[in-house]
């Protein structure tokens, strides 16, 4: 039995996932730290297992692994995996909810605040000598939390804000109720109420053909004037040009993205001319924590695909 690993952080934290593989019989080889799409595509039909990163993995290619019985996404979002040509071959799909909620929730708050108290702005500034009169931003506490999607993440982010005497609204069209604990400072709203009543706005749905785009000209228009972006979900829902345009009349008044449409983002991306705009690389789910669980979960379940035990949050 055979696992191909392309994930580069698979592992990285502590060998205990190559264990579990290992304990059960199962040869891996990892390929993510020198990964090479055209070598992926040659060597998977070899394998019976694999765990993805986030590159593509093409349905012709995926019709010639006949020996592949799981995919198991190394994060959550599965945007990367043909999904109906997986269930058509009779291959399993599992990712890892819940396991790195917290440290993109963490990282999305971080960044929230160092765009309002503009840190990342007033540290560049500083390394290059050019500082005159220190930014003034503005304060977080107290103010009101647009959630686009409440799922384990968006939950997180609401419990950071109760700390931060904030209002949060959430628009989830597949969330009817709010659990108690949310009671007093979280609503469940509208798409445009969020839209028109936010101070930040932050994105935590998956990419797919209803999200994408969706927060464009027409959404960014109806946001207050002043009022700040963030998304560190999946590039392609928040539409770059589109808040270019934004940002550049100054309508919104802060951006900071984990994830872009094109990645890794190139240097000569529009964005990152922008003093108020940070752009990460897709690093929120990179706590020592937050590797550690996902990995170890990967392995798992591969485990129980190759040995007929039972697998844990299947997509597939």
């Amino acid at each position: 039995m055979k696992v191909l690993i392309t994930s580069r952080s698979f592992g990285k934290i502590n060998d205990r996932p190559f264990q579990i593989l290992e304990e059960a019989g199962i040869e891996a080889l990892k390929i993510g730290g020198d990964f090479h799409q055209e070598e992926f595509e040659r060597i998977v039909p070899e394998y019976d297992a694999l765990i993805i990163g986030a590159h593509e993995f093409p349905e012709e290619v995926m019709e010639r692994c006949g020996r592949l019985r799981i995919i198991c996404k190394h994060g959550v979002g599965v945007d990367n995996i043909h999904l109906n040509k997986a269930k058509e071959l009779g291959i399993a799909v599992c990712n890892t909810p819940g396991t790195n909620s917290g440290a993109v929730a963490d990282i999305t708050f971080g960044l929230m605040i160092s765009l309002a108290r503009r840190i990342d702005e007033a540290s560049r500034a500083v390394r290059r000598e050019t500082v005159k009169v220190p930014p003034i931003g503005v304060d977080v506490c107290r103010k009101t939390l647009g959630l686009l999607g409440f799922g384990a993440i968006a939950k997180n982010m609401a419990r950071r804000a109760f700390g931060f005497s904030m209002k949060v609204l959430a628009y989830d069209p597949y969330v009817q109720s709010l659990p108690e604990e949310f009671a007093g400072y979280t609503e469940l709203a509208d798409f445009d109420t969020v839209l028109r009543s936010c101070d930040f706005l932050c994105v935590h749905m998956p990419l797919t053909d209803e999200t994408r785009g969706m927060v464009g000209a027409e959404t960014l228009a109806k946001m207050k004037q002043g009022a700040f972006v963030l998304n560190t979900a999946r590039g392609g829902i928040v539409d770059e040009t589109a808040l270019y345009d934004a940002l550049t009349s100054g309508h919104i008044a802060g951006a900071a993205l984990d994830v872009t449409e094109t990645e890794p983002v190139t240097p000569d991306h529009p964005l990152l001319a922008l003093e108020n705009v940070i752009i990460t690389p897709h690093m929120a789910a990179n706590s020592r924590e937050a590797i550690s669980a996902i990995s170890e979960l990967c392995a798992e379940n591969v485990v129980a695909c190759l040995t007929g035990g039972e697998l844990r949050h299947r997509v597939v």
